[in-house]
């Protein structure tokens, strides 16, 4: 039965080759600004608009979708490696159908592994080509090695940060980072426990004016999340916010997010970064 599941799945995946699957890094310049929270209530809030989503839980220390789903996942990437194993084993699923991969310390250990393994682990991972609109890569606050590597393997970054003077210190270290590796990457930022949507505007205009002056780089703004006590309160509860408050103000931004986001999609839809396959390639390059 498993194995016949899983032919079906891979045959729904082949014929679906065709649509384009968005790489998209969530990454922060510090912890505790929401990144995760965010990118899980943003991934339900495409799902709602009948996008298909995909997430990679990819911080390394402090893993923690799983957890605000209250779920305990069974796999992780590592179990790719097994025999006959496919990609479809080790998507777990979470509220709303929501799939996603758990994250821990198997992409540490992939930094160690050789040519073949990483082939085999590669290979397997290209079959979410064409399922997926997008595949998002929740890596770890601040900057790391592990997760610069996705940044730069990615189509766009999803930049997550607060009002704080903190945050945004930290946030642009992220920019800088990123510029001296890529000065075209494309990154747009999130500002999330906004009080006002003025007080999310001034803090995308500064970063986005220093990035200017400084680096004479280019950064987005994909939009605010205003300040609510529904999002503690559902964090609490191991539930995303989205779905246990949908008409809180949190959710109303999440979903004021999404209709950029596909916007922004629609006007431009053309994906030049070689889909998974190209990212793949290039992450297999920086890891060499």
């Amino acid at each position: 039965m498993h194995d016949q599941a899983a032919r079906l799945r891979e045959r729904l995946q082949r014929s679906v080759q065709t649509r384009p699957t968005r790489l998209v890094t969530v990454t922060s310049g510090k912890g505790g600004v929401g990144k995760s929270n965010f990118t899980l209530n943003f991934a339900l809030g495409l799902m709602e608009k009948g996008q298909k989503v995909v997430i990679f839980d990819v911080d390394l220390g402090l893993a923690n979708l799983d957890v605000l789903m209250g779920i305990s996942p069974k796999m992780h990437l590592l179990h790719l490696l097994e025999p006959d194993r496919t990609i479809w084993d080790i998507l777990e699923k979470g509220p709303n159908g929501l799939e996603f991969i758990a994250g821990g310390s198997g992409f540490t250990q992939i930094l160690q592994f050789d040519d073949q393994k990483l082939d085999t682990l590669f290979s397997r991972l290209e079959h979410l080509q064409g399922y997926a609109d997008t595949v998002f890569f929740d890596t770890g606050a601040g900057i790391s090695h592990e997760s610069l590597r996705f940044m730069l393997s990615s189509d766009e970054v999803l930049l997550v940060t607060t009002p704080e003077p903190t945050a945004i210190t930290d946030a642009y270290a992220v920019i800088k980072m990123i510029h001296s590796k890529n000065p075209h990457a494309r990154i747009r930022l999130i500002i999330n426990r906004v009080g006002s949507r003025q007080e999310g505007k001034n803090t995308a205009d500064k970063l986005s004016l220093v990035a200017k002056r400084f680096l004479g780089m280019e950064i987005g703004t994909l939009g605010y999340i205003p300040d609510d006590a529904s999002v503690s309160k559902a964090v609490k509860q191991q539930k995303p916010f989205f779905l246990s408050y949908p008409n809180s103000q949190a959710a109303k931004g999440i979903r004021e997010l999404v209709d950029a986001y596909l916007d922004n999609a629609a006007r431009n839809p053309q994906n030049d970064g070689g889909g998974l396959r190209g990212f793949l390639s290039k992450m297999k390059n920086l890891i060499r």
